[in-house]
């Protein structure tokens, strides 16, 4: 296996620095993995170590994990169409315009807030969801990231199916793939905790994101958790080094890696992000987590690289994570050149 200093030292420096409290990673390098912990897993109201197969709230690498895929799976089996109006499968959203392909690639130009959403039952949440206004002008010309296109999206999934977004993640993806440590509703002791004060306590096991909290099982956009050891899994079936036709075929995975926006220049993926290397065709295709998730995927190089944090931990206003996870995905990409 090649080596990949530079990583391992951004990320023992994040930790030494307390951008983060501990983090679990793995780095995949063709047949080899090297998996490794750094830090603690927590440091409030008091300091507790990390342990081998630790979970962690994924936030919105839930969307690629799960919702995506589950699309995907519609798509390759005729049930879904990508170019076809949300609005035929989804009567009560307000648009008759926008795209699956638009929701999945943050080109719906859907636009506003809720007031008082946190307080909002999941069905007030989902119905004014779905009347919120598009901005034309950013429909298909422009990426803005949001989690409502794929809160939406898990709506048209469960008109489809008929049945809720999150136990058809676990049906669909989860149990087909054996990650028994990927979960909606794990053990609390299982799980690394998020955020921490003296007048709510410690969370832990329970989702951090707002939304997914009021919505439950019908919320696309956040809500896993999982260990590194079956986000590896999850990343070989993604990398083509395992094959399991009932997730996802192969031909459906290949064709993630190139740009789904409406105009073909915008540089995302369906759910996922692309990285284009210079003067290299194939790009890399990752996602983060407002949690302090990261998840990265070479087909053409065969690695991979997946990075667990609780970043939110104690506190989410945590200022100094975004650049130094900056400079950690540059110094992933550094290593897998070199190697």
């Amino acid at each position: 296996m090649g080596t990949f200093k530079r990583t391992e030292a951004q990320i023992n420096e994040m930790v030494q620095k307390r951008v983060i409290p501990g983090a679990s990673y793995a780095l995949i390098d063709g047949p080899e993995i090297h998996t490794g912990q750094m830090g603690v897993a927590q440091v409030k109201p008091t300091i507790k170590p990390l342990w081998a197969d630790a979970m962690y709230d994924l936030a919105s690498v839930t969307k690629v994990v799960g919702t995506t895929t589950v699309a995907l799976q519609l798509i390759q089996n005729g049930l879904l169409e990508m170019d076809r109006p949300v609005h035929d499968y989804l009567p009560s959203l307000q648009s008759t315009t926008i795209t699956s392909r638009n929701l999945m690639t943050h080109t719906s130009g859907l636009s506003g807030y809720i007031p008082n959403r946190n307080a909002l039952s999941a069905e007030a949440l989902l119905a004014a969801l779905q009347q919120l206004p598009i901005s034309n002008r950013n429909r298909n010309h422009r990426v803005v990231y949001t989690d409502l296109g794929l809160i939406i999206m898990g709506q048209v999934i469960e008109r489809i199916v008929g049945e809720a977004i999150q136990p058809l993640i676990t049906e669909r993806v989860l149990r087909p793939l054996g990650l028994w440590h990927t979960s909606f509703q794990p053990s609390r002791e299982k799980v690394v905790p998020t955020t921490y004060s003296v007048q709510t306590g410690l969370l832990q096991g329970i989702v951090h994101d707002p939304k997914a909290q009021v919505l439950g099982e019908h919320c696309g956009s956040a809500g896993l958790f999982a260990s590194v050891a079956d986000l590896v899994r999850f990343s070989q079936l993604m990398l083509g080094q395992i094959d399991v036709p009932t997730v996802l075929t192969q031909a459906t995975i290949a064709n993630l890696y190139q740009d789904w926006t409406p105009n073909r220049h915008l540089r995302r993926s369906f759910g996922w992000n692309l990285w284009h290397r210079p003067a290299e065709t194939a790009p890399v295709i990752f996602h983060t987590g407002y949690t302090g998730t990261l998840l990265m995927l070479d087909r053409q190089r065969q690695q991979g690289f997946v990075f667990l944090s609780n970043r939110v931990h104690p506190v989410a206003n945590n200022q100094t994570f975004l650049p130094a996870r900056r400079q950690l995905i540059a110094a992933w990409l550094a290593d897998t050149v070199t190697n």
